[in-house]
């Protein structure tokens, strides 16, 4: 497809805006992925473009994270396995699903992704809350079980869709482990790299890349991410957040319309 100047300056705000979003509230993948349909770039493409070019930001965030992965570096090699595992099932997934089927199931991931972003606080006040409980879960047979489990069904529809995937790592992470919300949140970044790095290797190779966007998304992304950072003791995220889902139900109410 032929893509206009217009088109490329959209992808490229929507990335920048995707990428500041992220580092505020989270939800950034419902800016950017519309705007990637907006511009013509059919539903299962516009996905799969999307997962390769934002993927930069995971790797930025969780290198400026790694310090505080060090004490758990065994949970961390442990659990990016499953992460892997999961992250090549739900894009082969992806890959396999004819576009007319992901575009219906696509509202309903937008606002899967919605419910989210509007209990992500109260999974964050949740977390902090189990930490300070010192259960430690993830040292029984069960607990690390559990974990596994979990974490590899997350990456299952983190390598699908993605959005609102490091919410629901972060409150996997605190239901099975007893770790610092700091600890916690750096593996749920690491995770998140893998999961994503993992998908965004097979879609290279698919054919639905939408390789003119990818370079602009992806220096486009990581400036938002930056300014994003210096930006989070100014703005307020939870209106923010308020306004990422309003934006992802409005869009989700427009596919079921079109």
């Amino acid at each position: 497809m032929s893509l206009s100047l217009l088109d490329l300056v959209a992808a490229g705000a929507g990335a920048f805006a995707a990428g500041a979003v992220n580092a505020l509230a989270g939800g950034g993948t419902l800016i950017s992925f519309p705007i990637l349909i907006a511009v013509g770039v059919p539903a299962l493409s516009a996905n799969i473009t999307n997962t390769v070019s934002l993927t930069p930001g995971y790797f930025s965030g969780t290198m400026a994270q790694r310090a505080d992965l060090v004490p758990q570096m065994a949970r961390t090699k442990r659990l990016s396995v499953v992460g892997l595992l999961g992250g090549l099932a739900g894009s082969i997934l992806l890959v396999l699903t004819p576009n007319a089927a992901f575009k219906s199931a696509v509202p309903w991931l937008i606002l899967i992704s919605c419910a989210l972003l509007v209990v992500q606080n109260r999974v964050r006040d949740w977390v902090r809350t189990r930490s300070s409980t010192a259960l430690a879960v993830d040292d029984t047979r069960h607990g690390s079980i559990g974990l596994l489990f979990t974490v590899f069904v997350a990456s299952i529809y983190g390598g699908f869709f993605g959005a609102g995937l490091g919410i629901m790592l972060l409150a996997l992470l605190g239901l099975f482990t007893d770790d610092s919300m700091r600890h916690l949140n750096a593996l749920k970044q690491a995770l998140s790299l893998v999961i994503n790095l993992c998908a965004a290797v097979l879609f290279s190779f698919s054919g639905h890349v939408r390789w003119q966007l990818v370079p602009i998304m992806a220096v486009a992304a990581l400036a938002g991410g930056h300014v994003g950072g210096r930006l989070s003791r100014v703005v307020n995220p939870t209106a923010l957040r308020w306004t990422v889902v309003s934006f992802g139900v409005a869009v989700a109410v427009k596919f079921w319309l079109s």
